[in-house]
């Protein structure tokens, strides 16, 4: 699975409590994006997601599930995210819904199709932040803290910098670009173009294109291409703590 990770520059996401027309969902799938990731925060259930996986799977693309509740995990992506969020005091969000799942699940689950996401979740105003209790007010120095701990200690394989409605704070961005050596550095939040999708893609290895989807599928097909055209940093960091 991480091999597959490897290969996503860009990646656009999809809510399953969104709607999302027919000519708009063939646009994004066949824009030459890496991959679709289905999930959201809210309003997630069962049959919202299994009938947005049915529809992108008739394009051929690969698609992933985000799993942000147990009772809408659909069997049939090619891959399931598995978010821990690393800056909450609510362990809930760091083991505890995990826990659940595998007391839930057991032997079903295909853990050869996990991919483990560390969080660090900075935008405050985000329905993900109010959700999980996030502690949106780190320092650049306490996100890349986060993302050394998610690398070096917890190996795991994603460090995701979600900002979710808005752009980053571009110090904050280096910061953890610096910090992550191992884990492939994943962004998301206020990509709504071609410059901030340059940006976002100069500074972290795969770049997550969600909301604007929604509002200007034109601005949000432009990223594509952006994303792929810029060089991400050649700068890895693998120094320890």
């Amino acid at each position: 699975m991480r091999q597959m990770i490897e290969n996503w520059r860009h990646v656009f996401k999809l809510d399953p409590d969104r709607e999302i027309g027919e000519g708009e969902l063939r646009a994004v799938c066949q824009s030459g994006t890496d991959a679709i990731l289905v999930g959201g925060s809210t309003g997630i259930t069962y049959d919202n997601t299994a009938g947005l996986m049915s529809r992108i799977q008739d394009y051929g693309v690969t698609c992933a599930l985000e799993v942000s509740d147990l009772s809408a995990v659909v069997p049939g992506f090619d891959a399931y995210m598995i978010p821990m969020v690393l800056n909450t005091p609510d362990s809930a969000w760091i083991i505890g819904h995990h826990r659940r799942a595998v007391e839930r699940y057991g032997d079903f689950i295909p853990w050869e199709l996990l991919l483990t996401e560390g969080y660090i979740v900075l935008n405050g105003n985000s329905a993900v932040a109010r959700l999980t209790g996030a502690d949106t007010g780190l320092s650049a120095d306490g996100a890349a803290a986060c993302a050394h701990i998610a690398d070096k200690l917890m190996t795991l394989p994603i460090v995701y910098l979600e900002y979710s409605g808005s752009f980053g704070d571009v110090e904050t961005m280096k910061a953890v670009r610096e910090a992550v050596g191992r884990a492939r550095l994943f962004y998301g939040g206020g990509v709504t173009g071609q410059e901030e999708a340059k940006l976002a893609a100069s500074l972290a290895d795969t770049v997550v294109v969600g909301n604007i989807i929604y509002s200007d599928i034109g601005r949000a097909l432009s990223t594509v291409n952006a994303v792929k055209q810029t060089p991400p940093s050649s700068e890895r960091y693998s120094s320890s703590i």
